[in-house]
């Protein structure tokens, strides 16, 4: 069986020096926005060239304690994609904010900017794009499309760690605040639930340092209604090892990548455009005989995924928010999309063996 990911290992070179430093912790009590918290976010703040870095206990309340950190009045519009996971919408909704929703660019990930240019009002408040599978948006046309109005723009990075735009930018520094999930599937990923938030702005990282840690930055003095998501030592520990090989098995994703972009050849199967600098955290495939390709993987022993089986106007969650809208772009990758292994760790002989099988379908 070809795993759709293994992170035992893609990770288990790690183990020994992750528990060595679990001991440290155990001896000190040093449980909580500790030390190892402190460096992990001055780490990944070098890693994403921002200024500033707060953990959080995962992605969904990065996404939320962004949104709050702007204190707009409720019911506010903030414009996300159809296609995206669901803690995008629900991050608004928890923000007492109104999800407005933009469709994808055909046959890639990311938002239309003709669909959004449509939807940009009076009420826009900010648009908060999302680089799903690892591919990025063009911010700097967002920005332009903005310029001299009050909205500000939050771009979703959960599945983007590393990623980069086409002039050569990381993720993390393009937008007024990211955010990024630090979910065990993610390129980088903890061994449990974690988030971080990266601005450049200081008074966004003030008022997010406080929100995260129940309002507060000096104990018994709270100061704002905020949440309890404080990032853990234990996480960050395993997030600062884990840190150091991003870049490496973000660069083997971008040769599986490729290999799959050229010998790929079956004429029934539909491959998305991603962007320049993607990291691939998905690849996804476009096969209208999904139910048929499905049999053909599970006969191969190929692990697959759905990356998302349901737009966002699709969830009964949401569908008061979105009633009769129709993206249809967003439609189709959640009837006919279907993600296939791009593990780091593949090697040859199963990049190979899963290009045979996908050609023989």
């Amino acid at each position: 069986m070809i795993k759709f990911l293994d992170i035992y290992k893609q990770d288990k070179k790690l183990h020994l020096s992750i528990l060595k430093k679990f001991k440290e912790i155990f001896k000190k009590g040093d449980f909580i926005l500790g030390n190892d918290v402190t460096n992990f976010e001055k780490n990944f703040s070098r890693f994403c060239n921002s200024k500033f870095s707060i953990g959080c206990a995962n992605g969904t309340d990065a996404l939320t304690i962004a949104l709050k950190s702007l204190n707009l009045k409720k019911d506010s519009e903030v414009i996300i994609p159809a296609m995206t996971y669901c803690s995008t919408a629900f991050s608004v909704i928890n923000a007492n904010l109104r999800p407005i929703l933009v469709d994808t660019e055909f046959m890639k990930s990311t938002i239309s900017i003709t669909d959004l240019k449509k939807k940009i009002n009076n009420k826009t408040k900010v648009i908060m794009p999302v680089h799903l599978y690892g591919s990025v948006i063009n911010i700097n046309q967002i920005k332009r499309l903005i310029k001299g109005k009050s909205i500000y723009i939050i771009d979703d990075c959960a599945q983007a760690h590393g990623a980069k735009d086409d002039n050569g930018n990381k993720v993390g520094s393009l937008a007024d605040i990211s955010t990024f999930s630090l979910y065990p599937g993610k390129n980088l990923g903890a061994y449990g639930d974690a988030g971080v938030i990266t601005t450049n702005y200081k008074k966004f990282y003030t008022t997010i340092k406080k929100l995260r840690n129940l309002g507060s930055e000096v104990k018994f003095k709270h100061d704002l209604v905020g949440m309890n998501s404080r990032l853990d030592s234990l996480q960050a520990i395993i997030l600062n090892h884990k840190l150091k090989q991003l870049s490496k098995f973000n660069s083997k994703r971008r040769k599986i990548a490729s290999e799959y972009d050229n010998k790929i050849l079956n004429k029934k199967i539909e491959k998305l455009r991603y962007s320049k600098f993607s990291v691939y955290h998905q690849y996804v495939l476009i096969v209208k005989r999904r139910n048929e390709f499905i049999k053909h993987l599970k006969k191969a022993k190929i692990q697959y995924g759905f990356h998302y089986p349901y737009a966002i106007h699709q969830l009964d969650a949401f569908k008061k928010y979105f009633k009769k809208e129709k993206f249809p772009n967003s439609e189709m990758l959640a009837k006919y999309g279907i993600s296939i292994p791009i593990d780091p760790n593949l090697n040859k002989k199963e990049i190979n063996y899963i290009i045979s099988k996908l050609n023989s379908f």
